[in-house]
């Protein structure tokens, strides 16, 4: 079984339930799944996880991520991207500044309402299945954030731009929403996503890029795998001693006279770390509690 992560370039017409389905084909596993949905026109990075790989999932939704996107302006449809029905169409009077300034106002907290045509569940059904109906309900807004904006090219009604935000963040409302701040609507001509916390689009491969190596040589799979622990190359990393390796194979606490470190106990106090067993192999993220003199397991990878 194929442990660990590989980066999938998305393309246009595919959920990314299907790339989950194709990717179960290509590698001959069922423990296989991805790390945040990605509009079936929309292309780019998905981190697909494999084997016990799949406990990142989670983890790597919660990750910024990072989007090259169109605005088109003057347009808006039902699905504020262009695959839905146009609601309405106005001229685009604002000036360049103009939308400048109204799409770098959105830097920072914002309070966004979800669109109907998401896959958020309210009452137990998923928006879209109520949008198909032709059914619309109250949602809530969510605070996300965008952390990054910036604009590459602007030849109005289209300006594309690149955005780096929090987990949640839809950038097809952000284009609504930015249509709608200059009077006259907006709706998202095309989205690539670039980067999903480490993992960027230059390490991404197609899903026939992946087919292809598996027909031609099925091992050399294992050579696009990026392994687990890289999730977490920003945390220290500690191995226990021989003698605490059982504990640590079995997820118990350690002590941390079981820690070979020079750091003293209390400098993790909070943190969470890597541990690895006495050979140097990553078994899971641990975290040291102050007071109890032990790293407590956060989530094992065995």
């Amino acid at each position: 079984m194929l442990n660990g992560i590989i980066v999938v370039k998305k393309e246009a017409g595919f959920t990314s339930n299907d790339v989950v389905a194709k990717m179960r084909g290509i590698c001959r596993q069922k423990k296989v799944g991805h790390t945040g949905t990605l509009d079936p026109d929309a292309t780019g990075v998905l981190p697909v996880c494999l084997g016990t790989g799949t406990k990142l999932c989670d983890m790597l939704a919660e990750r910024d991520k990072e989007y090259v996107a169109e605005l088109l302006l003057g347009v808006s449809t039902d699905t504020q991207d262009i695959s839905g029905t146009v609601l309405s169409e106005k001229p685009v009077e604002a000036s360049e500044e103009e939308v400048r300034q109204a799409l770098m106002g959105f830097v920072g907290p914002y309070d966004q309402v979800p669109p109907m045509y998401s896959a958020l569940k309210v009452g137990g059904k998923k928006l879209y299945e109520l949008a198909r109906e032709g059914k619309e309900v109250e949602r809530k807004a969510r605070r996300v954030e965008i952390l990054e904006m910036e604009i590459l090219e602007m030849a109005l009604p289209v300006v594309k731009f690149r955005v780096v935000c929090t987990k949640g963040t839809y950038i097809r409302t952000l284009c609504a929403d930015a249509g709608e701040k200059l009077g006259c609507g907006g709706t998202m001509k095309s989205l690539c996503r670039t980067r999903v916390g480490r993992y960027t689009l230059d390490q991404a491969l197609t899903l026939g890029e992946l087919q292809a190596i598996r027909d031609a040589a099925p091992l050399e799979l294992a050579g696009v795998l990026i392994p687990t622990e890289s999730a977490f190359e920003g945390y220290k990393r500690l191995r226990v001693k021989p003698e605490f390796d059982r504990l640590l194979r079995n997820g118990n606490e350690i002590p941390r006279e079981g820690v070979v470190a020079e750091t003293s106990g209390d400098a993790f106090s909070g943190e969470q770390i890597r541990a690895c067993s006495s050979d140097g192999e990553f078994l899971g993220v641990y975290a040291y509690v102050k007071g109890t003199g032990k790293f407590r397991p956060v989530k094992m990878f065995l």
